[in-house]
Parts: structure tokens; sequence; C-alpha cells
């Protein structure tokens, strides 16, 4: 059937058939132009995490936002009149932004020490450090050991201070996506009936547009906060921090590498083509082969609103390399079929080409997307969709390399064969004269590899540290830092206290002699001073006193703070239930939204601890401290008195890292399985698949190996990288044996097989790795540390599937036999 499609059809008419294919790639192209790039929380995140409901409930709860964090460090001594006047001017020009709620800094913040004044006196008279006559001194002392400031306004050492942007919410954005979430979730459970699925596509298409209206929004108002720091840069060293300000640099950084390292990538990979086939058509054929795959797939996910995020960006580098790996194969199959068919038709020999490599092709690229199938088993939608967008961009190169390649060469002139320079230092040649001649080396080495994989795979850690995002030389890793380390931690972590519901014996004792405060205190319309009981306040500092012990937390913010605050000012004894129920009605309705509501929600029983993990701590362990954290507050707390639940970023990520790790290890066996019943069906031999998924095996033990002994932890770039070796490694095996198939069925003599089988087959798998090594060597280059790593691994990849292959392969075949004697 395909002798005749190809006979009839491809090769009868070739340029009809390439002009209408390029035609069809080119207009339908137009949507590669719609492909957009999201880095925002919300692609890392389970789309079923229980967590990440909750924490929706608990940000609305505690009226929680989005906030930005300006690190400030003047040339002038804080808090000196030069310096404040110049926070006063920067924070003046931060809040005329539009997108911005309000600031806070040590200008803006209400005094309590300085001096020590009474309770009443503090509630209706607040000093700030921009009152008159206020006295530096003692307000320094207050910013550096308040609870409420230190290590959150200002660093240990008074030299920078943090001016807290707090940006407007926007609950168009919330309700639009519950709208949209509970129709998905909906569809996941049951039917929609006709007017559900109407709604469903209305919502979807609603919140993208919002969603893409409000990213160009943030967008602009990162960049005019920079603009705005920039005029200040003489007189001040100024770092940006925050959720919002990571995601928009991490999509600059990725938008930044895929056209910069992008187009430097093609022209290595001209390069190394040029100097290892010498024809122009060698070059310009692959290289318009891999264009026209790229612009398919693109225009693909454009048309069907994929978005590139931060675990897919290299989606397009990984297409070229399946693609070149194709190509090449057909390039060096073609010329070995011209040195042995000098006087043969081109036509002939184009088709020999496709009918001899269509088999191996196929099914190399069929157990591609087999490991590439582990991605599909994951709960997170961009990692899924790696899993989609690399099966369909693989599917594609195949169509499209096995129509570009004969009709191009159908409309080019036959050239002559190209003449094989022989090298004592070939890698094929090489790799046979080392299987031949060795006898225990290659099995002892392999042994030890496999003991180097299990014992660096057993170190591997699960992690996601957004400062190791960045290079060290980056601005944005050293602002991280500084607000990472001098002003209180990055990622946020709540912990949630939800008390019982039963308050039937809660009694309020007041002292005869208070009659006065009894009065006032009785008069208040409402209940709510009933809520604060000695035994809540009691195990909220226990809470707070626990968490603030852990090194890897930095700030701590909690109801427990005020209570701190105000023992100090009431001559260091603590405030009781009956002081802290007045104190609560009387505050100002401002500084109850600052200092207080953030952190008790009255109406649903609950205290919130808000703190922020210090993320630059090498020795932090996420999952390990969650762990701990949640195991030794459930020991701490009697669960009739009150229950407590983490949420917010920090378990979302951890939750995500965790699922996708143990996605990939149970289906991992399940991928193995597959492979074998294709390894099976295609070879026809139970030995020739068990030396074949033994030696795919080898690289993905050495990947996980060199991670583990480097201390490389698994995250959501890196963790992807097994799919990818299994890839890789699959293709050269299943080209090999068939090869060698082929060859032994000329002469069973099993040394003078594998010899010309290496000298062959071995050349395209040798240009394959050789071009793509050179070729992703740019990425070192990359500003994203997860990128580096993946140029790094996909070289060892490439490396080892090589060597696995040209030399553990063969040795195999030679000690097994398994096509018989």
């Amino acid at each position: 059937m395909l002798h005749m499609l190809y006979k009839k059809w491809v090769l009868k008419y070739p340029l009809t058939v390439l002009v209408l294919l390029i035609i069809s790639i080119l207009s339908f192209g137009v949507y590669s132009t719609k492909l957009e790039i999201d880095a925002s929380a919300e692609t890392l995140l389970l789309d079923d995490d229980k967590d990440l409901a909750f924490a929706r409930i608990i940000e609305k709860r505690f009226e929680g936002n989005d906030v930005l964090i300006l690190a400030y460090k003047p040339k002038q001594d804080l808090p000196s009149p030069k310096s404040l006047q110049l926070l006063t001017d920067i924070s003046g020009e931060l809040e005329a932004l539009p997108s911005i709620k309000s600031i806070d800094s040590i200008l803006t913040v209400p005094l309590l020490f300085s001096p020590i004044r009474d309770v009443d006196d503090l509630l209706h008279s607040t000093r700030t450090l921009q009152s008159k006559d206020i006295n530096y001194s003692l307000a320094k002392e207050e910013f550096l050991n308040s609870p409420l400031y230190k290590e959150r306004l200002v660093n240990k050492d008074f030299t920078i201070s943090s001016i807290l942007i707090n940006l407007h919410n926007d609950p168009k954005y919330s309700e639009l996506r519950e709208k949209r979430n509970l129709l998905l979730h909906k569809q996941k459970n049951s039917f929609l009936s006709k007017a559900e699925k109407l709604s469903l596509k209305q919502s979807t298409t609603a919140f993208k547009i919002y969603r893409d209206e409000q990213r160009i929004l943030s967008n602009e108002n990162i960049e005019e906060i920079r603009l705005i720091m920039s005029k200040y840069q003489n007189d001040a060293t100024l770092f940006l921090g925050g959720v919002q300000m990571i995601s928009n640099d991490i999509v600059g950084f990725v938008k930044n590498d895929l056209l910069i390292y992008g187009s430097i990538l093609i022209l290595l990979l001209i390069l190394v083509l040029g100097v290892v086939f010498r024809k122009p058509r060698w070059v310009v054929l692959p290289i318009l082969i891999c264009t026209l795959s790229v612009i398919a797939i693109t225009s693909s996910l454009g048309f069907f609103g994929w978005e590139i995020t931060v675990i897919s960006s290299n989606f397009i580098a990984l297409q070229l390399i399946i693609t070149i790996s194709i190509v090449l194969h057909l390039i060096v199959r073609y010329e070995e079929l011209l040195t042995l068919y000098p006087h043969a038709s081109s036509k002939r020999i184009i088709l020999l080409t496709i009918l001899s490599k269509a088999t191996p092709t196929f099914f190399a690229i069929l157990t591609t997307i087999a490991g590439f199938s582990s991605l599909l088993f994951s709960h997170i939608n961009p990692i899924i969709n790696l899993g989609w967008m690399m099966s369909a961009g693989i599917s594609m190169s195949l169509i499209i390399s096995f129509i570009v390649f004969p009709t191009v060469l159908m409309l080019l002139k036959k050239t002559t064969p190209r003449k094989q320079k022989k090298s004592l230092f070939s890698i094929p040649s090489l790799s046979s004269t080392i299987v031949l001649k060795d006898k225990k080396s290659i099995f002892a080495i392999t042994f030890l590899t496999i003991i180097f994989s299990i014992t660096g795979a057993s170190q591997l850690i699960v992690e996601n540290s957004f400062i190791n995002y960045f290079k060290k030389d980056t601005d944005i890793y050293k602002g991280m830092k500084i607000i990472d380390q001098e002003l209180g931690g990055t990622t946020p972590l709540d912990v949630i206290l939800t008390f019982s519901d039963d308050h039937s014996d809660i009694v309020i004792s007041v002292d005869e002699e208070e009659d006065s405060f009894e009065d006032e205190f009785n008069s208040l319309e409402n209940n709510e001073q009933y809520w604060f009981t000695d035994e809540k306040l009691a195990l909220i500092n226990q809470v707070h006193d626990y968490l603030s012990q852990i090194v890897q937390i930095g700030n701590i913010q909690s109801f427990a703070t005020l209570l701190e605050t105000g023992k100090r000012l009431n001559k260091n004894e603590s405030l009781d239930s009956v002081e802290i129920a007045l104190l609560y009605q009387t505050l100002p309705q401002k500084y109850r939204d600052i200092i207080l509501s953030p952190y008790v929600d009255i109406e649903h029983n609950q205290v919130r601890f808000s703190t922020r993990i210090v993320d630059s701590n090498e020795a932090l362990r996420r999952n390990a401290l969650l762990e701990k954290i949640r195991s030794d507050l459930e020991h701490m707390i009697n669960p009739k008195v009150a229950t407590v639940q983490l949420s917010n970023l920090m378990v979302l990520y951890n939750n995500m890292l965790q699922s996708l790790f143990h996605s990939q290890i149970t289906t991992l066996s399940l991928v193995l399985l597959i492979l074998f019943m294709m390894f099976l069906a295609l070879f026809r031999s139970v030995k020739l698949t068990l030396i074949a998924l033994t030696v795919n095996i080898i690289p993905i033990g050495i990947i996980f190996g060199f991670m583990g002994w480097l201390q490389i932890p698994l995250d959501i770039m890196t963790i992807t990288i097994a799919a990818i070796a299994m890839g890789i490694g699959v293709d050269d095996t299943i080209h090999y044996i068939h090869r060698f198939k082929v060859e032994f069925s000329k002469n069973k003599f099993y040394p003078d097989v594998m010899k010309r089988t290496n000298n062959s087959i071995g050349n395209a798998m040798y240009y394959t790795s050789l071009t793509v090594i050179i070729g992703f060597s740019i990425l070192v280059l990359s500003n994203l540390i997860p990128t580096i790593y993946f140029g790094l691994l996909t070289m060892l990849v490439m490396a080892a599937a090589l060597i696995s292959n040209l030399i553990l392969l063969p040795k195999l075949l030679l000690l097994v036999k398994p096509l018989g004697k």
C-alpha cells in the first residue's frame, strides 16, 4: 500500500504534493501568531486539589490581595531626612499608578512605641514617621524590635527597607474563573446539557479574554514600576519582588530564549549539517522540514488555544530533536543506497529509502509517543498538554518528513555519492573495535554505571525553588535573595486554625471594680467580643511561638503579633480576653484592616498565621517541612478545640510536585510495559525485546544518577527528562536492531553484521547525536536555570543513548545471539 501511494502519487506528482503541503501549512500558520505564553501561578496548580479550593476560600475570607515588594536601600542612612524624602517621592509615584491600591512602608505604618502611650491615646491619635517631632531613634528601635515590623519592613541592620505595594483585588477575575471551574468540574463528573456546554464555552472564552487583558495590564504595571525605579537608581539600590513579578519575568525570559536561542540553535544546526554532509541540499532540506514542522505544531497550538508554560517552553527544542533524527536517518540511508546503486534512477533510490526507513521510523515515533505518554498521567494541565503537544508534534514531523524529503529530492538533480573518509577516529568504527576486542570492560562499566545510577537516584530530591530559576548575576535573583534573606522570606505559607463551634461553656468574668468598663463592654451591639476567650488566645500564642522557632520560616504575622504588641503597650502584662474584645470593637477600621482583619475571621471561627518561607535556604526540604508542621500542630492542638490546615502557594506548589513525582514513578513501569509490547510486536523476539529495554533503561538511570549526585532537584522542568530520555534512546535502538536484522539476513556472522550495522546506521545515530549536542549547547547561555539544566541533561541523554546503543547494544547482541547461530 505504501509502495503504491508513493509510486502513483507522491513521486509521480512531487511538485503538486509539495506545493499543496506547504500552502496548507503556511495558510494554517496564521494561527501560530496566536500562540501565547502563560507563566502564571495557576499553570502550576492541580485542578482537582482540595487544598486549592481551600486556599481560594481563605483568600476570600481574609481579603488577601497580591503584593509586590520593593526593597529600598538608600545610599544615605535610614532614617535620615534625605532617605525619607527619597522614600516619600518613590512611594508617591508608585501610589499614583492606577493598578496600585495602597503603599505600606516605614513612612505610613503607625508607630506605637515611639514613645509608648496609653491605648486610648493611640486609638485617638496615631503617629507615623511623618508626624512632627517624631523621635527617629525611638522609631528605629521600634522598627527593629516591634513584632509588627521587624524583618518585614526593615532588615536587622536597618540598611534596607521594604515598600509593600498592595495591588487592587480583582473580583471579576475570580468570578469568571469560578464560573468556568464549576462547569469544568461538572463536566468531569457528569454530563452537561446543551445550554451548559454553551455556557462553558462562553465562560471559558470570557475568562481567557479578560485574563489576557489583565495580563497585559499587569505587564505594563511592572514596566511602569521599573521605570520609576530607574529614576532613583543613582540615589538608592532598588529591587522588585513578588509572585506577579516572578511570573512576568519568566515570560520575558522564555520569550527571549525562544527568539534568540532558537535562532542561534538553527544557525548551529546549519553549521553542523554543513560540516558533516558537505552538500547544500543536506543543509537546506533538514532546516526546511524542521521549519515546516515547527510552524505546523505552533499553528495547531494557536488554533486550539493551548498556551506555552514554563513546563512546555522547550517543546520546540524537543520537536527539533525528533525531526532532525528522522531526517538524518533518511539522509544517511539515501547516501548508502546512492553508493550501492550509483546507476539507479533517482526515483528508485528515493523509493527504496522511504520504504526501508518507514517501518523502523514509524515504530520509533510510536515508542517515542509512548515515552511522552507518561506525562499524560499527571494531574497538572500544562504537563498533560506537553504530553499531547509532543505526541502531536512528533506525528506531524513524521508525516512532513516523509512527504517533503522525497518530493524535494525528486525535484533536484541526482548527485554523486558522498565520499566516505575513513578515519581511525570515526565513532561508529571505533565502537565496533571496542565491542569486538573488549571481553569484560563493557559489562564492568555497565555494572558500575548501574550502581552509580541507583545510588544517585536514591539521593534525588523533589524541590521547586523559584529563586534558583535565575542566574546569580541577574537583577531578579539579587532582588529575590535580598527580600528572601533580609526582609522575611518569599514563598507564602498560611496556617489556618478553625475553632470548634461550641461556646456554651464560655464565661466572661469582670471584676466588680471595673463597673464602668463593664458597662461600656456590655453596651456593644453585637456579640463578637464573646469570641475572644483566654483559651483561644493561649492557643494562638502557642502556635505562633512554635512557628517562630522554625528556621526555614522568615516573617510571621498573626493575631499573636497584635497580642504581643498589646502586651508591650500594657507595661509587659498580657491583655485579657475582655480587653482584647474591646480593642477589637474600638480599633479604627483602617488599622483593623491592616493588623487584625487579615488574621481573624470571627464569622467562620478561624485565625490565620501568615508566614513566608526563606526560599534560598539550601537545607529547605519543602515536603518534609510541611509534614513536620502539620504533624507537630496536630499533636499540639486538641482536635475538640480546633483543627489545623496549611494553605497558600507553598502547599499548592508542593502538592503539584509530589503529584508529578509519584505519577512519574507509577507510570514509568506502565511505559516500560507498553514499550515491551511494542518491541515484541516489532522484533517478534523476547530476547531482542529484553535487550532493547535494558539498553534504554541505562540512559534514564545515568540521568537520575547525575541529578542525584549533583543535587539537581526534580522540579517542574527536570522531571520531564525521563520521558525525553526514553524517547531519544528508543529511536536509536529500533533503528539499530532493524538494520542489524537486515544485515544478518545477508551474512549470519555476528561480528561482521555488527560492523556493517555500526558503519551504516551508526553514522546516522552519531550525526544525530552530534548535531543535537552541539545545537543544544547554546541553551547553557540562557538566564533561566531550568533551561540550562534542560540543555545539559539533553546533551547527556544524547551522549548516553549513543554510547549505550553503539557499544552495549551490539555487545549484548553478540553475546546472546538472539537471531540464532
